[in-house]
């Protein structure tokens, strides 16, 4: 099982021409954090059975699960996380296609 020390807040961009999620320490995007590919990206899914316990946003988090790491993001609504869910599975989709 997962364990989530503390939840950080990030913001992320959809980079389409690097083919990346790229995540920010501050909303001025001035200090990139990291990135996710979506090349590495193997599911996106809600996570209904709660496994991030200490969500700030337990019925809007959603997962994204890499083969190296698993994240657990909280969108600000319900929206917005379907927005986010479908254009990541979207950008993974098209690109396994090449």
């Amino acid at each position: 099982m997962w364990r989530l020390w503390t939840w950080r807040r990030r913001w992320f961009i959809f980079d389409l021409d690097h083919q990346r999620l790229a995540y920010y320490t501050e909303l001025d995007e001035k200090k990139l954090k990291g990135v996710i590919y979506f090349q590495a990206i193997e599911e996106v899914y809600y996570d209904h059975l709660r496994t991030a316990t200490t969500s700030p946003r337990p019925s809007l988090t959603f997962c994204v699960k890499t083969y190296e790491r698993l994240f657990f993001l909280a969108a600000h609504s319900a929206e917005a996380m379907r927005i986010w869910m479908d254009v990541i599975v979207t950008a993974t989709d098209e690109h396994s296609r090449y």
